[in-house]
Order: structure tokens, then C-alpha cells, then sequence
């Protein structure tokens, strides 16, 4: 461990207070400051308080929303042109993740526009750094250039410890449907217990029937993973698919939990799944009263990421 003196200066965004505290008490940072003030015309105004010079420096911020994204990049930009060794972003949520690729004729991957974004920061004495975390896309790490170092940190170590702590091994890991289900059976393997996925018919844009089950879940516990609930639409379709085929109880682990549109208050009044486990790498999860809710903290995944550097 480096001496007070010399350890990292850690700051975050806003809306990400919350992990900026949780990875202080680690003892292994030096807190940063920063005087934010909104103006009556609704710009935003940053000065950063702690002299960041040739100084290690880690910035926590997700790109959950443009807000979020421009005063992550705006403070990332400031402490880089402050003349920082090294810097370090941790984005636990990576909006637009699921705008990959265009598909239709003048769709905007946003994903990748967020990703040159980034990669227009400054580069500092060391390279730049990316920690991005459970990503909708394995290939998204690819869209940023430059001299970025990008890593995908994997919350597969959560994952299996919210399962086993739900029902053991008695359990089968399904998924909402088969474009999740590679990466559900390659979990399952893991943790030793069978996996199932829902076929799904696509009839819309917007609109999806479930035509069957892959696999006999007939008396058995599932748990449904799927990286990120939204509106919990998907969620609540597979659900039901397998309780019509026979499952008996019912969770759901998270690792992106937005629950947007009142998806918590659905699925309880849908009355299939008993439990939501989700990380609180999007702060809309805390936000949350439903006792369905547990929200798990990313914070020992990022703090053992960053320790090597430490």
C-alpha cells in the first residue's frame, strides 16, 4: 500500500456519491473535491479543489443519462488538462449499451459515439484508462481508440455468490431468452446446475409472444438472470413461461436493475417472482422501496480492480 501522501485521489460524479463513499472506507484513497454550482439558465458549472498534479486519479461516473455523461466527461477533461499522472474512470453502467449497431437504415450506434467520446480525452502521462462493467455487448470495449486501455469487469463473482445464497444448487439459471442463453449456460456450467432459455416469436418492432421452454423446469427453483430489467417486460414474460411449464419458485438476479416505468410494482402485482436481486451499479436501484428489492455493492469488484495499481 502507498503511503498517504502518494495514494490515489478518487472523485466522482453527482449521481455516484454514493461508491465514491463506499470505496473511501477502503482507506487506500485520498477523497477529492470538486465545487459544482447550477446556474439559473441550467449550465453547470465544475471546479476541481484538489491539486491533482502529477497525482494518480480515479473518476466514478456512469453514462445513465446525457446529464451524467457530459459531467463525467467534462471532469475527466479537467483532470487530465490539470496535469494528472494517471487516469482511471470506473462507469459501472454504460448507457446506450444496447444501441451496439445499427441495424436499420441511418440508426446511430450510440454505444460506439460514447465510446470516441472518451477517447478524445487528453491522454495523460500513462495511458488512459476504462473500467466498464457486465456490458450488454462483449464488443463494445473495441469502439474506443487512441491510447485507451479499456477493461470489462465481470460481476460473475456476485452473480453466483446472490444464487447460491438463494437456493444452494437446487436451482436451474434461466434466461429471458436465447440471445442470453450462451452466456446463462456458460454460468451454469460454472456453478454445476442445468440452465433453461425461453423461444420467443418476434411479431413487432415492440411486441414478442414465448412459443415454449428449452428445458424441463417442472417442480424446480429458477432464477432468471438477465444483465439489465428496464421495464421488467421481458422479465415477467419469461416468468410466466416458466411457471406455466411447471417451475416452482422464482427469482430474479440482476446485474443493471433501472426498473423504469414502475417494473418493480408490476412484477410484484404479477405475483410469479418472489425475489429481484440486482448491484447498485445504476443508482435508479437505490432509489427503489419495494421490499421484492435486495441491491448488492459493486464497490469490492471495482476496489479489486484498482488494487493492483494501488
Amino acid at each position: 500500500m502507498k503511503s498517504a501522501s502518494h495514494l490515489p485521489i478518487l472523485f466522482s460524479t453527482r449521481d455516484y456519491r454514493y461508491l465514491h463513499t463506499e470505496l473511501m472506507v477502503q482507506g487506500a484513497f485520498v477523497s477529492g473535491e470538486i465545487d459544482i454550482k447550477v446556474f439559473p439558465d441550467g449550465e453547470t458549472y465544475h471546479r476541481i479543489l484538489t491539486d491533482v498534479a502529477d497525482q494518480d486519479v480515479i473518476l466514478i461516473g456512469g453514462t445513465i443519462d446525457d446529464r451524467n455523461t457530459l459531467e463525467l466527461y467534462d471532469l475527466a477533461q479537467g483532470l487530465a488538462h490539470a496535469g494528472s499522472r494517471s487516469l482511471r474512470i470506473v462507469i459501472p453502467y454504460f448507457g446506450y449499451s444496447t444501441m451496439e449497431r445499427a441495424v436499420q437504415r441511418g440508426e446511430i450506434a450510440k454505444a460506439k459515439n460514447r465510446a470516441l467520446l472518451f477517447s478524445s480525452l487528453p491522454v495523460c502521462a500513462e495511458a488512459n484508462h476504462v473500467y466498464l462493467m457486465d456490458l450488454h455487448s462483449e464488443g463494445i470495449p473495441y469502439y474506443f481508440e487512441r491510447e485507451i486501455r479499456c477493461t470489462h469487469l465481470y460481476c460473475k463473482g456476485l452473480i453466483m455468490e446472490s444464487a447460491t445464497q438463494a437456493f444452494g444448487t437446487d436451482f436451474v439459471l434461466a434466461a429471458t431468452d436465447a440471445g442470453r442463453a450462451k452466456w446463462v449456460e456458460s454460468l451454469s456450467n460454472e456453478m454445476g446446475v442445468k440452465s433453461a432459455f425461453v423461444y420467443k416469436h418476434r411479431i413487432s418492432g415492440s411486441e414478442t409472444s414465448i412459443t415454449g421452454v428449452n428445458a424441463d423446469v417442472k417442480g424446480r427453483n429458477v432464477i432468471i438472470y438477465d444483465d439489465m430489467v428496464r421495464t421488467g417486460g421481458s422479465l415477467m414474460q419469461a416468468a410466466k413461461a416458466y411457471r406455466e411449464a411447471g417451475a416452482n419458485r422464482i427469482y430474479c438476479i440482476t446485474t443493471h436493475g433501472l426498473f423504469n416505468q414502475d417494473a418493480l410494482s408490476k412484477i410484484e402485482a404479477q405475483g410469479i417472482i418472489e425475489k429481484v436481486i440486482c448491484t447498485n451499479t445504476h443508482p435508479l436501484a437505490l432509489q427503489q422501496t419495494s421490499g421484492l428489492l435486495q441491491v448488492k455493492s459493486v464497490s469490492s469488484i471495482i476496489f479489486d480492480a484498482l488494487k493492483p495499481d494501488l
